[in-house]
């Protein structure tokens, strides 16, 4: 899986768990198994604020892009995020969650 993420200042927040091809995103469930290799499921068809662009299957890879909420004076790893690759099943770690050096 590669997630993508697009931030944004916003004042809400994201939890994101994983499970296989099923993301739970702030408690509400999206399950992405039955989308085929080379597949497009286009984000209006799923109904998420926080998955934005399209979802997709290349490679066997589920691909997507979810909006990251930031504060507006965030730390550069927030306001530039690398993509999340392969992770585990469970909570998955965003920026926002690491706690910056003091």
């Amino acid at each position: 899986m590669k997630i993508n993420l697009s931030p944004q200042v916003r004042p809400d927040a994201i939890e994101v768990l994983k499970a296989g091809d099923k993301l739970t995103i702030n408690g509400e469930a999206f399950d992405f198994t039955q989308l085929p290799e080379g597949g497009v499921l286009p984000a209006a068809a799923v109904d998420c604020e926080f998955i934005i662009g399209d979802v997709r299957r290349e490679g066997g890879e589920l691909q997507l892009t979810l909006l990251m909420p930031i504060a507006w004076d965030a730390p550069e790893n927030c306001a530039f995020p690398e993509p999340i690759l392969n992770p585990a099943d469970g909570r998955v770690p965003l920026p926002t969650d690491e706690v910056p050096n003091a």
